[in-house]
């Protein structure tokens, strides 16, 4: 059994992912694996990553999809070849720091527990800025679900990078480490917050060794198509999940705040996206606060700031269907559940 997993999906990338493969070679250790998986790539990347297996990259295997299915199906095809003792992830467009994945094994080793998060670089251009996990203890082993609220402060689910961290076996093994199949964007909220509701320990830790890309023309966040309407999905498997936990009540608030924060950044940056997209997703945002629990709803728009809370009471109005739906206090879209 290796040591270490490192799942690194791949599409359309060939002008970064000679950076990603020189970064794992940095990090190469004979008991570790890199999965490389291509999501059906139509450029050079293919060849990029047969060449790594074949022996330009200690430990890498070439993964090649049948079809293209998005970062969550990807992952989730590394994940099912993963042999490792942990679990780490990278996209196919950031890299790693020399060292940083032994230093991160060692970590998560010494601390003995399910899972760490790490702080990161955001690079956009030349600037280089440190994203730090926005939870208080550093190198404490701590109950995951303390991650959570308070529901008015950025905390751990609001930091959702599947790659600033690293994750034992026996989370894979319990199923919790898979993505939801078919969400193109922001596949990592529910599977944030179920990491966060459901595993025992975890542990905060800065080693700032993953190098992510921001504002290049390759990434999700810069395509203007339907895909960025999956974040709609994936916020309502949020809740419908999060429904059902046993501390429901405590954080369900978050988890409508969150969600409504969300909506109201996509509705502020609809200029990027394609006018039929714009249209569409002011009409599903406004359906998804109807399906919203009217208390929290209202909780919620009442600790925003004062533009977020006006522009989403009048999305909230935009529809005479959405009133109906609201009046039923369903929390999700029928088939939102994992």
């Amino acid at each position: 059994m290796p040591k270490l997993s490192v799942v690194v999906p791949f599409y359309n990338v060939q002008t970064y992912a000679p950076d990603v493969l020189k970064g794992l070679a940095l990090n190469a250790r004979e008991d570790f694996e890199f999965l490389l998986v291509d999501d059906r790539s139509t450029d050079g990347t293919p060849e990029l990553l047969e060449r790594a297996a074949a022996g330009g990259l200690p430990g890498a295997v070439h993964l090649r999809r049948d079809r293209n299915g998005g970062l969550a199906a990807a992952r989730n095809t590394g994940l099912d070849a993963a042999r490792g003792e942990y679990i780490a992830f990278l996209d196919g467009d950031d890299w790693p720091a020399p060292g940083h994945l032994a230093r991160t094994l060692a970590a998560i080793e010494a601390l003995n527990c399910d899972f760490v998060r790490t702080d990161h670089v955001q690079v956009t251009g030349r600037e280089r800025i440190v994203q730090r996990v926005p939870y208080g203890p550093q190198g404490v082993v701590g109950d995951p679900r303390a991650g959570i609220l308070p529901t008015a402060r950025a905390t751990a689910v609001d930091y959702p990078y599947a790659w600033a961290g690293m994750y034992h076996r026996r989370l894979l093994d319990q199923g919790l480490l898979h993505f939801t199949d078919g969400l193109r964007t922001a596949e990592d909220r529910p599977w944030i917050w179920r990491l966060h509701r459901t595993a025992r320990s975890f542990a905060a830790i800065g080693e700032a060794g993953i190098f992510y890309r921001r504002g290049i023309s390759t990434s999700l966040t810069q395509i203007g198509d339907e895909r960025q309407l999956d974040f709609i999905r994936a916020f309502d498997q949020v809740l419908a999940d999060t429904a059902t936990d046993r501390e429901s009540e405590l954080l369900l608030p978050k988890a409508v705040r969150t969600y409504c924060a969300i909506i109201a950044h996509h509705i502020g940056t609809t200029e990027r996206l394609e006018p039929a997209v714009a249209k569409k997703l002011r009409v599903m945002s406004a359906e998804a606060l109807g399906r919203m629990p009217r208390p929290l709803l209202e909780q919620a728009l009442d600790s925003m700031d004062a533009d977020r809370s006006a522009l989403l009471r009048r999305l909230r109005r935009r529809t005479p269907a959405t009133a109906a739906t609201a009046a039923t206090g369903a929390t999700a879209a029928p088939g939102a559940a994992a």
